[in-house]
């Protein structure tokens, strides 16, 4: 018989195994099985799964089909479709100037004794290298943090050249000032060298992201390609404003596999899905913990924030545990887990340090921690009944850190917890922040980088509900495979483009008049264009076709893979002296312009509709 233990809002269950979870009242738990309501998994299992990235080669990486990585997903409209050096022509990067932001947390990790790398760490330099680009590399790192060993050296460029030298095994030459005299550094520098800039961590425009900044770092740069994963939450002059100062700006390997995974941990169709919440500060998180709520089938808490439940659910928790203000956000957290009736598992028993005396260690209920000790890990109790009910799982995500404190008077409880993740069979286990990764690989085989997203603050600013910038500055990219044998009876006619399509009248009319030719029109009035399709199919029309996108950033990769010649580009522009000239022309951007230039047959030409003639002489300018 299960016994319960009444607290406000809060109840005790005991089944006959004597294993205990914490659960919202009224939920039921039935003995030896899942603390999952049955009925509410259906549902979950017709989302989608959002495959992660394979790292194992660059061959394989950039061979790969784009929609066998991922898959679109409602759940996903927070992350635009965007252009990566996966799916970027080749061809397209020989003897270009591309400028790489790498991700210097990932990558001086490396310098760090016994510290390995995600395998595709490296993967977008020698790529770009080996495609015959000249290759810059920027990054942000603290001089004063010493990676390869506990010594007061700094890490100049210099020391950061030489580690990127051996790692890359090519020559990588520093530069000691980002300034006008960059363009002619690269073209004075042999192809076989990588240039590395100064760094950026103490240079107050990068942070502030400077314009006159980021258009001196962009200088001579045709090719911008990020690859800073962990830093896409900040808005920075390498990141942000050097986009409108390229043709293109693109995802790297490195980016892309983290975008991957992080719409993996939102998407995910595999149920139960449980996530195991390490750390504190919930004032700062309970957005993302409430956004928790409404994906997962349960929460874990394994850190000081487990504390802050207690102390909304009316359970007795010593003050100096509670954080000031966070008791009305926990209430937030206990109410969102009560509309969906999914459980909350908090630790039974902990581990505690007298503060005098760090030696003496003794194990007590949460309930009964008195003045003078200190919780350091959770306690055998709760370490088994967390595994017990995370042994029903089909996915986990633990995001904070694996220890339940900051001290090293520990048991270990919750990196046995973490270990024992790694026995479960057919469980899909990502960990978010990079404390004590290491150290967890060491003492499990099963995981591996692939487990681990690294960059921590990201994850929470997603989860907060936040945009990352460093990713809304990406050139976009047209989202879907166009099958042009669908779209046109024959799909190696000369192809006519409409930017601005409108409500397709132009392009009906041309279609009309020379069925030897195909018309496309691209709209961002999605009304516009479901009205046009309609009239396709009513009319039987067989060489007009509209998408629903923006021109100004998908051209290049939808006409790319039309099969005949692009002969003829059109644009319609919006009266220009509507308000003011130089902002009304906006889609005749840089990478519009080149896009075009690049995808048009030879002889092939563009025409630009203006509602004044003087606008012309402005524009040939």
């Amino acid at each position: 018989m299960n016994k319960a233990v009444d607290f406000p809002q809060l109840n005790l269950f005991f089944n006959n195994s004597n294993r205990r979870i914490y659960a919202i009242k009224p939920l039921k738990i039935t003995s030896h099985k899942s603390c999952f309501q049955p009925g509410s998994l259906s549902a979950f299992n017709k989302q989608k799964c959002t495959a992660l990235l394979s790292s194992s080669s660059v061959d394989k990486l950039v061979n790969q089909d784009e929609h066998s990585l991922v898959q679109e997903d409602a759940n996903c409209d927070g992350f635009p479709h965007v252009k990566s050096l996966r799916n970027f022509p080749k061809e397209e990067l020989f003897r270009k100037v591309v400028m790489v932001r790498f991700d210097a947390m990932i990558l001086l990790n490396g310098m760090k004794e016994h510290q390995s790398l995600p395998e595709n760490a490296f993967f977008t330099i020698k790529y770009l290298y080996e495609s015959g680009a000249k290759v810059i590399l920027v990054g942000s790192w603290n001089e004063n943090r010493n990676y390869r060993s506990h010594s007061k050296a700094r890490l100049t460029t210099e020391s950061v050249a030489d580690f990127l030298s051996s790692m890359l095994e090519l020559e990588v030459v520093p530069l000691k000032h980002v300034s006008e005299h960059l363009h002619s550094d690269v073209e004075d520098s042999q192809r076989s060298h990588i240039l590395l800039l100064e760094n950026l961590f103490f240079v107050k425009g990068e942070r502030a992201n400077c314009l006159n900044f980021a258009k001196e770092l962009a200088s001579g740069v045709d090719i911008i390609v990020n690859d800073a994963f962990s830093e896409c939450h900040k808005v920075l002059a390498s990141t942000v404003g050097v986009a409108s100062f390229c043709y293109a700006c693109i995802a790297g390997f490195y980016f892309e596999e983290g975008i991957y995974k992080l719409k993996k941990i939102i998407n995910t169709a595999g149920r139960p899905y449980v996530a195991i919440i390490g750390g504190g500060n919930l004032a700062d998180k309970v957005d993302a913990v409430q956004f928790l709520t409404t994906i997962c089938d349960g929460l874990v808490f394994v850190g000081n924030m487990a504390f802050q439940i207690l102390h909304a659910l009316g359970a007795p928790v010593p003050m100096r545990l509670v954080e000031l203000g966070a008791l009305k956000e926990a209430v937030k957290v206990v109410e969102s887990a009560k509309s969906r009736n999914i459980p909350l598992c908090l630790p039974r028993d902990v581990w505690c340090i007298k503060d005098h005396n760090p030696n003496k260690m003794e194990i007590v209920s949460v309930h009964n921690i008195h003045e003078g000790w200190q919780p350091v890990d959770i306690g055998p109790s709760s370490l088994e009944e967390m595994t017990y009910l995370l042994s029903k799982c089909k996915n986990i995500l633990w995001i904070g850190p694996l220890r339940f404190s900051t001290t090293k008077e520990d048991k270990g409880g919750t990196l046995k917890l973490a270990e024992a993740l790694g026995t479960l069979s057919s469980c899909d286990v990502s960990f978010v922040g990079k404390m004590e990764s290491e150290e967890l690989m060491d003492k499990s085989k099963s995981f591996s980088n692939d487990n681990f997203l690294k960059s921590a603050a990201v994850v929470w600013e997603v989860l907060k509900g936040g945009k990352l910038p460093g990713l809304m500055a990406l050139d976009r990219a047209y989202p879907f495979m166009v099958d042009w044998s669908v779209a046109y009876d024959d799909p190696m006619r000369p192809l006519v483009v409409d930017v601005g399509s409108g409500n397709g009248m132009f392009l009906f009319g041309m279609g009309a008049r020379r069925k030897y030719m195909n018309f496309l029109g691209l709209e961002m009035n999605a009304k516009l264009v479901d009205r046009c399709i309609d009239d396709i199919h009513r009319l039987g029309i067989h060489n007009v076709h509209f998408l629903t996108t923006n021109a100004t950033s998908t051209f290049r990769s939808i006409i790319s893979s039309y099969p005949g010649e692009l002969v003829l580009v059109s644009i319609q522009c919006p009266n220009p002296d509507f308000n003011k000239p130089q902002y009304r022309w906006r889609m005749l951007q840089r990478s519009l312009v080149e896009a075009i230039a690049d995808m048009l047959e030879f002889g092939g030409k563009v025409l630009i509709y203006l509602s004044y003639y003087h606008i012309s002489y402005i524009l040939r300018i």
